[in-house]
């Protein structure tokens, strides 16, 4: 690192009580929002949440006359999530709007007011054709979500001090795929689940401290790749997990590929069969993320408990 950036760098990343601890938390009542807010007072940071309806950042107008000298960082946690129905003449307006044109908002705020922005990415940003997603891979996205965040990913990268964290599959306080598959078995349903897509868990309390971590540690600007670590498992791998743990039986759980699973379906989105992100360049920056399915593990125990 050349000394003029690691001089911006220190600058930063200031000590408890120099600056840079007023951060604004969008999209703070999500999965990750909520795990923000938790652990960034833990961290010595001073957080505000905003959610829908009171703070909607792809409204350009509001975001114009908003109080930004209240923050030294922005954590954008917010998005429109729904990737089906981000293939619907409405939600690719509303996709398009809350992650590209929201995005842009914060990245002309960050500019004008040299804030810190963190953006959450999302491997639907690739084709899924890569067995494992590097942060250098060109953008390829196959539907309308992963277009829209891959354009709002662009915009926030024109920030001088910038942290783009991608990640995938997430799960955290709130409905997820592990509660669903729980509640399956609970009932004794006997689910078919994808078996041909294949990616990591990332818990959402993990993610938000590689965030931190980001912040804290003085690591340089640019794109992170941050999702749980461990062996890469398949959904179908996941929900036979789940049903064990439940005491039920994982032969209960039908694998399927994909074309399967939606045979017949109308208004699916395509998903990107791999979603394994390369989790090199955030270790070397001093962040391991914790082993995917032995969370999975502490988070059953939790929900079964």
């Amino acid at each position: 690192m050349d000394e003029s950036r690691s001089s911006e760098v220190e600058e930063a990343h200031a000590s408890p009580g120099a600056g840079m601890r007023r951060v604004l938390v969008t999209g703070a009542n999500g999965q990750l929002g909520r795990a923000l807010m938790s652990l960034l007072p833990q961290a010595g940071f001073v957080p505000t949440g905003v959610d829908l309806p009171e703070a909607d950042i792809s409204d350009t107008a509001a975001m114009e006359v908003w109080d930004w000298s209240r923050y030294d960082v922005v954590i954008n946690a917010a998005a429109w999530t729904d990737v089906d129905g981000a293939e619907t003449p409405e939600g690719r307006r509303l996709s398009w709007r809350a992650n590209t044109v929201g995005p842009v908002n914060l990245a002309r705020a960050a500019v004008r007011h040299g804030l810190i922005v963190v953006h959450i990415s999302s491997e639907y940003t690739f084709d899924g054709a890569t067995v494992v997603h590097t942060e250098a891979e060109t953008p390829s996205p196959l539907g309308v979500y992963g277009q829209s965040k891959a354009a709002g990913d662009a915009a926030i990268s024109v920030c001088p001090r910038h942290y783009l964290v991608r990640t995938s599959w997430v799960v955290g306080d709130g409905e997820n795929f592990v509660k669903t598959m729980l509640s399956l078995a609970g009932r004794g349903v006997t689910p078919s689940v994808v078996a041909d897509q294949t990616g990591r868990l990332t818990f959402a309390s993990d993610l938000a401290a590689g965030i931190v971590h980001l912040l804290t540690s003085g690591a340089e600007f640019g794109t992170y790749n941050l999702s749980g670590g461990g062996p890469v498992v398949s959904w179908a791998d996941i929900a036979k997990r789940v049903y064990e743990r439940a005491g039920r039986s994982s032969d209960e759980v039908t694998s399927v590929t994909t074309e399967e699973y939606y045979a017949g379906r109308e208004g699916v989105a395509p998903r990107p069969l791999s979603s394994v992100l390369d989790l090199a360049k955030i270790e070397a920056a001093g962040f391991t993320p914790a082993d995917s399915m032995e969370r999975l593990k502490d988070y059953l125990n939790e929900l079964l408990a």
